[in-house]
């Protein structure tokens, strides 16, 4: 079979390079066509390097953006690029920077030779950050069950069948929430272990504002959900406070209601234009092998 892995990057270039080395080693043993499609996010730095490793991939190309449009538009743009003009029969998207552990590829491959139609997620496990940032996490992952009933245990680490890359260039939602995206549009997907590797290079770029944003930007494709939610948990929290009413009690409505508008000025990033015209951004096509 056929199996495409597709890298967004911004800057972060010797985090790649030892990505594209530590792939190369990990796919020697696996008897399938594998290649690499990294997306250039418009780099503010050089991208392109040397790579003398890459004997056991099939084909390796950087397609370099003229605008940055972000992780899950590069992401969406990437998925499109590769149902455009590549032949694949699953597309596994990663991280750039080694928090997507290369080893656990082979993993995928693995369930994917008998999961038929079905896409595979990988199901975090095991973090490698911080005590302060896994209870944001864990608070993401509470916020996105409680106001949409979705439990989204995964990240963009996923092995997507063909069928299922179908179904996301025809949802609007890809163009914002990735994992939002592939939840809302498949009901059965099939889960592996995953445990969060450690960046290659620097500090993490996922600060806590950055995962406040993401969590929301999941919440804003099951809005309908969420607004549903939100009015019963309004009406049931007015009825219990009301002989209670104060400041600080009118705290929790005052932050659902910032939530609420915050959700919906994500959900105007879904741009189904926009994204059928994404291609449109890329300046060059570097083929590296």
């Amino acid at each position: 079979m056929k199996y495409v892995i597709l890298i967004p990057i911004y800057n972060d270039r010797q985090s790649l390079k030892l990505l594209i080395e530590n792939i190369n080693h990990e796919i020697k043993d696996l008897n399938h066509e594998i290649s690499i499609v990294v997306i250039n996010d418009a780099s503010s730095q050089q991208i392109i390097d040397t790579y003398p490793n890459i004997e056991n991939i099939n084909s390796f190309e950087m397609v370099n953006m003229k605008e940055n449009r972000g992780h899950a538009r590069c992401i969406a743009s990437g998925l499109k690029y590769i149902f455009d003009k590549k032949e694949f029969d699953f597309v596994i998207p990663m991280d750039g920077d080694g928090e997507d552990r290369p080893e656990e590829i082979k993993n995928f491959i693995q369930l994917s030779e008998q999961s038929g139609e079905k896409s595979i997620v990988g199901e975090r496990v095991k973090r490698s950050e911080g005590l302060f940032f896994q209870l944001c996490y864990q608070f993401h992952k509470f916020l996105t069950l409680a106001f949409t009933g979705k439990s989204i245990k995964f990240g963009n680490f996923t092995c997507l069948s063909k069928s299922t890359v179908k179904k996301l260039l025809d949802e609007k939602a890809t163009w914002n929430s990735f994992s939002g995206s592939l939840k809302k549009i498949e009901k059965e997907l099939i889960s592996i272990p995953s445990t969060r590797g450690k960046r290659y290079f620097g500090p993490s770029q996922m600060s806590f504002f950055n995962l406040l944003k993401h969590s929301l930007s999941i919440i804003s494709v099951f809005r309908k959900i969420v607004l549903i939610r939100s009015a019963l948990f309004i009406i049931f929290y007015i009825l219990l406070i009301k002989s209670y009413a104060s400041v600080i009690t009118s705290l929790p409505l005052v932050l659902l209601l910032i939530m609420i508008y915050s959700i919906s000025s994500l959900a105007l990033r879904e741009n189904i234009e926009e994204f059928n015209n994404s291609l449109t951004n890329i300046h060059d096509i570097e083929k590296i092998k």
